[in-house]
């Protein structure tokens, strides 16, 4: 039995994104369709400081705010600078990078193809999931996170 491999890619902007941008380019990646995974990384924007005299105080951010993701609302918790992909085929990498060139007008972007995500499970999904966690959610846990990864309905 050969194993299936996906294509991944990975869109690198020019800067951090906004929470409007982000919002903008999800709906427009999420019409393209194909997706198995969709991971968006950057600097945690934790709800309280984590450290100095102000731990345990609120941290307002204004980056971090509930936006629209097809047809769930979902809070941001990182700001968003890069975003890996993991596709059905490679046919749908071109759509994506045409949703990439109608939402980045104002500043570059990279968009590359390559393996960026894991594929075998990692001693954090071992710990969260256990040893018979679901293929898709292998590479996306953060050890630092007490909650699971947030599943986007209609990614899969």
């Amino acid at each position: 039995m050969t194993e299936a491999v996906y294509p991944q890619c990975r869109i690198v902007p020019a800067r951090f994104l906004n929470p409007e941008t982000v919002e903008a380019l999800l709906s427009r990646i999420l019409e393209v369709g194909g997706i198995r995974k969709l991971i968006l990384n950057g600097p945690r924007l934790p709800t309280t400081v984590p450290y100095g005299p102000a731990r345990g105080l609120p941290n307002p951010h204004q980056m971090r705010r509930v936006i629209r993701a097809g047809d769930q609302d979902v809070e941001l918790q990182v700001q968003v600078g890069t975003i890996l992909i993991e596709l059905e085929d490679r046919s749908f990498i071109e759509p994506i990078r045409k949703a990439c060139d109608e939402v980045f007008t104002n500043f570059p972007y990279g968009l590359s193809e390559g393996k960026f995500m894991k594929t075998q499970a990692t001693v954090s999904d071992y710990a969260k999931y256990g040893p018979d966690a679901d293929e898709v959610m292998l590479g996306t846990t953060d050890p630092k996170s007490r909650k699971g990864p947030l599943i986007i309905q209609g990614t899969k």
